[in-house]
């Protein structure tokens, strides 16, 4: 199964976005956004910065867990990873985010 973003409506109305891998697990997720359309151009610069190893900056949280955000171009984050246990399993969802996140189909759950 491929991987796909699911958009949603947060309880304040805003829009947000989680990229789920094959298994439905969730490696991505993004920031609230005021409009839709905003949601939707943020999903759009994930697909289209994915690929791209140097969009990924590596970090580590204050509880010294491992995670990774993704930016754009312009080097604002679109996308933030959980945290991981291990370098190598935060490594592990920057590549799947790398296979997944350029094709991976749109659900819409606004509706």
């Amino acid at each position: 199964m491929a991987g796909k973003f699911e958009l949603k409506t947060a309880k304040s109305g805003q829009f947000h976005f989680n990229l789920l891998a094959g298994n439905g697990q969730i490696i991505l997720q993004s920031e609230m956004y005021e409009t839709k359309a905003s949601a939707l151009n943020g999903i759009a610069s994930i697909q289209k910065n994915a690929a791209d190893d140097a969009r990924y900056e590596r970090l580590v949280s204050k509880s010294e867990k491992p995670y990774f955000v993704i930016k754009a171009g312009n080097h604002q984050i679109i996308g933030q990873s959980q945290l991981y246990e291990s370098e190598a399993s935060r490594d592990n969802g920057i590549e799947s985010v790398k296979k997944n996140g350029p094709e991976a189909t749109i659900a819409d759950l606004t509706a």
